[in-house]
């Protein structure tokens, strides 16, 4: 199983940019699926996810502001991030739960990463 990412780059405060992160290979069942971002010397913090039957959950800091889609038939979710600010400055990495076909539980996956940054 693998996460491909795509998107990201750098953007004015107060503007908008989404992700998208695809999950391909062998899979059996996609459990849940979310973005996780890590910030220069911080820790990598979930900012957004959703589980196949579509709960969402978000951090409080960007409530209002990112929405978490997903289209269960590509395997693929999407982040649309607008009024963006300097502190969302970081690499947002792309996660999935996923039973695969080899397996009888879900792993965990992580997408390579892509750096977004706001900056005027």
């Amino acid at each position: 199983v693998q996460l491909v990412e795509s998107g990201g780059g750098l953007a004015e405060p107060g503007g908008s940019q989404g992700l998208s992160c695809a999950a391909s290979g062998s899979i059996l069942y996609v459990v849940v699926m979310g973005w996780y971002r890590q910030a220069p010397g911080k820790e990598r913090e979930l900012v957004a996810s959703i589980t196949n039957g579509g709960d969402t959950k978000y951090a409080d800091s960007v409530k209002g502001r990112f929405t978490i889609s997903r289209d269960n038939g590509k395997n693929t979710i999407y982040l649309q991030m607008n009024d963006l600010k300097p502190e969302d400055t970081a690499v947002y990495y792309c996660n999935g739960k996923i039973t695969p076909r080899t397996a009888w539980s879900p792993q965990d996956y992580w997408g390579q990463g892509t750096q977004v940054t706001v900056s005027s």
